[in-house]
């Protein structure tokens, strides 16, 4: 599925790459007739901005919605498991889906980043990368919610996703989402007070607290999704609404 690819690269750290693709990225969400009309409206202007805006003023603002906000971040898991031990058990587990499916994630990689994600399910058949879609929707549609309460045109991306997916999202589920507490970026004592949370590891190796995490998580959200070959086999993302701790 195309479509996925280039929502995919759109939740990519701006980048020249990407401000050159955007014609490209353009004609295949024209060509593409599963998206709602306020989803359309909002790509519309994500990709208007992202070709014609300074590319320093791009970033910024990517690292203030995605990096600084842990309530937008772009890491699946981090909505589920928060920074509760089962978040380790399910990286591995997600990492272990994509490398039995010929997809080997880069060490500075984190399995559940959504961009990766998607460019996993855009390899796969239409109506089984719908499916798989379906198992994060809630979250998704929360972060939709999240970025339309900000009037940010990256909600479209989100909107787009849920268009293209074969569950809907379940309002008691998304509102539990968000409930959660939500801070701005210039918020910084609210920021602090949502990063203080326990340690967790994720191997032997692991930092005694998850100053090494949050450089993995913004490492990641600065470069696109790597292109990937892979067999049609489904990865597994377990989606519990009382799993996330904080």
């Amino acid at each position: 599925m195309n479509i996925l690819k280039a929502l995919s690269a759109l939740l990519t750290y701006p980048t020249r790459e990407l401000q050159d693709a955007i014609p490209e990225i353009e004609r295949i969400l024209n060509s593409c007739g599963n998206l709602s009309e306020v989803a359309r409206k909002q790509l519309i202007m994500l990709t208007t901005s992202l070709a014609n805006e300074d590319l320093y003023e791009l970033q910024e603002r990517y690292t203030d919605l995605f990096d600084r906000t842990r309530s937008l971040s772009l890491h699946i898991f981090e909505h589920i498991h928060g920074e509760s031990r089962d978040r380790g058990q399910a990286m591995v587990d997600l990492q272990n889906h994509y490398a039995q499916h010929g997809l080997e994630v880069d060490a500075s990689e984190l399995p559940d980043f959504i961009p990766l994600f998607l460019e996993f399910l855009s390899t796969l058949p239409p109506s089984e990368a719908s499916e798989l879609l379906g198992q994060p929707i809630n979250i998704i549609s929360a972060l939709g919610e999240r970025l339309a309460k900000r009037e940010s045109p990256y909600q479209g991306v989100f909107q787009a996703l849920v268009s293209l997916s074969s569950e809907f999202p379940e309002r008691d589920a998304v509102r539990e989402i968000l409930a959660r507490p939500d801070p701005e970026a210039n918020d910084l004592e609210a920021l602090d007070a949502a990063w203080e949370e326990a340690a967790v590891e994720f191997g032997p190796a692991a930092a005694p607290n998850c100053k090494d995490e949050i450089v993995a998580k913004v490492r990641a959200g600065r470069r696109p999704a790597p292109g990937v070959n892979v067999p049609n086999n489904k990865p597994i993302i377990q989606y519990s609404t009382g799993g996330q701790n904080g």
